[in-house]
C-alpha cells in the first residue's frame, strides 16, 4: 500500500474505505486531518477555509456542521462562484485533491437533527462521496462515549464503506473519565479509530493515560487519532509544535486540528507548523506545491 505521504491528485481524492486506513497507517503518524466549518465565511475573499488548509498541508479535510442530506449543492462558503461548482463531497474531494469526511454526532434531543448520526444522514454521506464519518460532539451536546458507540454502530451499519472515526476532543458537555476503557469501547463498536484528546488541551489527561489510550485503540487494530479541539488550533506556533511533538510520543497514527482558531478555520499557519513538526518541510512542501495536481488528469486541468 503507497503511504498517504506519496499519494496526490486523484490518486489521494479517490481513497475510501479500507485503502484510506492502510495508507494513513503506512504512513507512520505524519497524516494531518485539518477541521473546517462549512458555512464559516472564508478568511480570504473569494477563496474556501477547505482550500486554505489544504494548501498550508492538510492530508484530510473534514465539515464540521453540515448536513450529508443536501449534499446536492456546493458544501463549503467560498467556493458558490466556481464553474462549474464542486458539488457534494465528491465534488469537494475533486476540487482539493484530498478524501473529504464530515462530523456527525449522536441521535440524541441536545443535537440538532440535520448533524445526526442517523442511518440515512449517513447513507446520504456515503452516497454524496464522502470518505470519513467522524461520530463525536460538539460543545454542551451533553453526550456520553455510550451514546457515542450507539451512533459508531448506527453508521457502520447503513454505511459500511465509510472510515469511521470517533471519541471526544472535549468532554462535550458530560464530565466522565476518558481513559483507554472507554478508548476500546468504540472500536468494538466498529470504529476504524478513536479520538484521543492531547495531553495540554484538556484537563487532566496526562501523557501517560493518552499513551494508554493510543495503546488500546492500536491494539485493536484501529487508528489513533490525536484531537485539538480547545481552541488551542488558535494559540502561538510554538504550542502547535509542543502539542505535535507530545502525539508523536503517544503514538497517534493522525493529527487533528480543529476548527476553531478564526471562527470556523484553525489558524493557516499553524497548520503549516504542526505539519513540519510531525513530517518535516520534505512531505509538507511536497503536499502543498503539489496541490496543483489536484485535477490533472489525461494532461487536462
Amino acid at each position: 500500500m503507497t503511504r498517504i505521504l506519496d499519494r496526490f491528485g486523484a490518486d489521494l481524492a479517490d481513497l475510501r474505505g479500507d485503502d484510506l486506513v492502510a495508507a494513513i497507517r503506512a504512513a507512520e503518524g505524519r497524516t494531518i486531518l485539518a477541521e473546517v466549518v462549512a458555512a464559516a465565511p472564508p478568511l480570504l475573499a473569494g477563496t474556501s477555509n477547505a482550500e486554505l488548509v489544504s494548501a498550508f498541508g492538510a492530508d484530510l479535510v473534514c465539515l464540521n456542521l453540515v448536513d450529508p442530506t443536501e449534499a446536492d449543492r456546493v458544501m463549503m462558503a467560498g467556493l458558490e462562484a466556481l464553474d462549474p461548482p464542486p458539488v457534494g463531497f465528491a465534488g469537494l474531494s475533486r476540487l482539493l485533491g484530498r478524501p473529504v469526511g464530515l462530523n456527525l454526532e449522536p441521535d440524541v434531543d441536545t443535537v440538532p437533527e440535520p448533524v445526526r448520526a442517523s442511518g440515512s444522514r449517513a447513507r446520504a454521506a456515503a452516497e454524496a462521496g464522502a470518505a470519513v464519518v467522524v461520530v463525536t460532539a460538539n460543545p454542551g451536546r451533553r453526550v456520553t462515549v455510550r451514546e457515542l458507540a450507539a451512533a459508531v454502530a448506527t453508521v457502520r451499519e447503513a454505511a459500511p464503506g465509510l472510515v469511521c472515526l470517533a471519541g471526544k476532543m472535549h468532554q462535550a458537555g458530560a464530565e466522565e473519565p476518558l481513559g483507554p476503557d472507554l478508548a476500546s469501547a468504540l472500536v468494538d463498536a466498529g470504529a476504524h479509530g478513536v479520538l484521543v484528546p492531547l495531553p495540554g488541551t484538556v484537563p487532566g489527561l496526562s501523557e501517560d493515560i493518552a499513551a494508554a489510550m493510543v495503546r488500546a485503540v492500536r491494539g485493536r487494530g484501529g487508528l489513533a487519532v490525536g484531537t485539538i479541539g480547545t481552541s488551542q488550533e488558535g494559540a502561538d506556533r510554538d504550542t502547535l509544535r509542543s502539542l505535535a511533538l507530545m502525539a508523536k510520543r503517544i503514538g497517534v497514527d493522525v493529527h487533528h486540528i480543529g476548527d476553531a482558531g478564526y471562527t470556523g478555520i484553525a489558524h493557516p499557519e499553524n497548520v503549516y507548523a504542526y505539519a513540519v513538526a510531525v513530517r518535516g518541510v520534505r512531505h509538507t512542501w511536497n503536499r502543498m506545491a503539489r496541490n496543483v495536481r489536484a485535477n490533472w488528469k489525461g494532461g487536462k486541468t
